[in-house]
C-alpha cells in the first residue's frame, strides 16, 4: 500500500514538473539578419523574424525594445497557441545614417528564457547630396556652404585665413562682393564673377591685431550680387579672440598672474520681476605679476556689467570685484545668465561667472 502511494505521489510530482517546464517554448527561424549593403535612398529596410510556439500553452510576446530610435519593432500582439506561428519585425531607417550598423531587439515573452536578443546589421551607402544640401545658405542666385565663416580661436597677435565654397545656381554670370566689412576682416570671392553653375571660394582673413575686442565676436556682413546689396541677408563672420601665451617661458608661467574668484556663481534666490538686482563676484590676484582684466561681457542685455576693472593692473595679493546689475524684466522662474571674463592669466584667460535667480511675477489680474 505504501509503495502504491509513493508511486502515485512520484507520478503526480513528475506531471507537475513537466507541466511547469513545458508551458511555452519559442523557437525562432534565426536570431540575426544581415541586410547587406544598400543605398540610403532605398529607404526603410524590413525583416521578419519568424517564430513558432513549440510548447503546450499560449505564447505571449509582452514587449520588444530596440537598441536605438533608428529601429522600429513590430510583433504579433495576440497570444500564439501551441504549434502556432508569429513574428517579430525589425524596421531600420537609414536616413542620415551612412556606414555600417549593428542594432539589437530585446524580445520579452512568457517563455524561458524570458528575454531573447535579435540582431540586425548591414551597411548604408550615403546618397549623393543635392546642391541644396551641400550649399545650405542661399543669397539670391548664389549658395554658400554655410551662413557662418567661423575662424574659431584667433590669437590677438595673429592673422587667420578661412575659406568656404560657394556656387552660382543661376543661368547668368554673377559677381560676388561683400559690403560693410570691418577693418580687421577681408572677404573676397575667387573667382569674383562666377559663370552659370560654377563653383568658387570665399577667401577670408581675420586680423586680430586690428580688433580691440576679446572673446566670442560676430560681425554681420552684407552680400552684393552684380552690384546689388541683398536685402535682409547677412553673412556671419565669427571668431573667439584669445590671448597669445605661446612665447611665455617656464619662468614667465611660474610668475604669471592668477585670477582667483571666491565663487564663480552668485545665487540671488527669489526676486521680483521688473526689478534691478546687483551682484558682485570677488576675486584676488594670487599670482606674482599684475593681473589685467582684458574684457568683461554679459550674454544678454538684461545684465549690465560695470567695467571699472577693465585694463587696470591688479597687483599680486590685491583683491577686487566684478559688479553687475541684472534686470529681471518679464522673466519667470529659474534664470541663469553667464558673464564672461577675459584676463592675462594663462590658466584662466577665459572665466565664466554664473548669475542665478528665481523670478516671481505678480499674478495677472483678470
Amino acid at each position: 500500500m505504501k509503495k502504491l502511494f509513493l508511486f502515485n505521489a512520484l507520478l503526480i510530482f513528475g506531471v507537475t514538473i513537466n507541466a511547469q517546464y513545458a508551458q511555452t517554448k519559442m523557437q525562432l527561424s534565426v536570431t540575426e539578419h544581415d541586410f547587406g549593403t544598400f543605398k540610403e535612398e532605398a529607404g526603410r529596410q524590413t525583416f521578419d523574424f519568424l517564430l513558432t510556439n513549440t510548447g503546450t500553452d499560449p505564447l505571449v510576446i509582452q514587449n520588444v525594445v530596440a537598441s536605438c530610435g533608428c529601429t522600429t519593432p513590430e510583433w504579433t500582439k495576440q497570444p500564439i497557441p501551441a504549434g502556432g506561428n508569429g513574428k517579430v519585425t525589425a524596421i531600420y531607417d537609414p536616413l542620415n545614417r551612412p556606414g555600417p550598423f549593428s542594432k539589437t531587439l530585446s524580445v520579452y515573452t512568457n517563455s524561458k528564457p524570458e528575454v531573447v536578443v535579435l540582431t540586425i546589421k548591414g551597411e548604408v551607402t550615403p546618397h549623393e547630396k543635392t546642391v541644396e544640401e551641400l550649399y545650405v545658405f542661399a543669397a539670391g542666385a548664389v549658395r554658400f556652404e554655410s551662413s557662418n565663416l567661423a575662424f574659431t580661436n584667433v590669437k590677438k597677435t595673429e592673422k587667420k585665413i578661412r575659406v568656404m565654397q560657394l556656387i552660382n545656381t543661376s543661368t547668368a554670370p554673377v559677381k560676388v562682393e561683400f559690403d560693410g566689412l570691418p577693418a580687421y576682416v577681408t572677404l573676397k570671392a575667387n573667382p569674383e564673377t562666377l559663370k552659370p553653375g560654377q563653383k568658387g571660394l570665399v577667401e577670408g582673413t581675420y586680423d586680430a591685431t586690428k580688433n580691440p575686442g576679446w572673446g566670442n565676436l560676430t560681425d554681420m556682413i552684407r552680400i552684393k550680387l552684380n552690384g546689388v546689396t541683398q536685402e535682409n541677408i547677412y553673412y556671419q563672420v565669427t571668431a573667439n579672440l584669445v590671448e597669445d601665451f605661446s612665447s611665455l617661458s617656464k619662468e614667465d608661467l611660474a610668475n604669471a598672474p592668477v585670477f582667483k574668484v571666491a565663487s564663480t556663481t552668485v545665487d540671488l534666490g527669489k526676486i521680483k520681476g521688473s526689478t534691478q538686482n546687483e551682484v558682485e563676484f570677488k576675486f584676488t590676484n594670487e599670482g606674482k605679476n599684475d593681473l589685467i582684466i582684458r574684457n568683461i561681457k554679459a550674454a544678454c542685455g538684461c545684465t549690465v556689467v560695470q567695467q571699472g576693472n577693465q585694463g587696470v593692473g591688479i597687483k599680486p595679493g590685491q583683491s577686487s570685484s566684478i559688479k553687475a546689475v541684472f534686470s529681471s524684466g518679464g522673466y519667470v522662474g529659474k534664470v541663469t545668465k553667464p558673464i564672461y571674463v577675459y584676463t592675462n592669466d594663462p590658466k584662466n584667460s577665459e572665466v565664466v561667472l554664473m548669475l542665478n535667480a528665481d523670478v516671481e511675477q505678480p499674478p495677472v489680474v483678470k
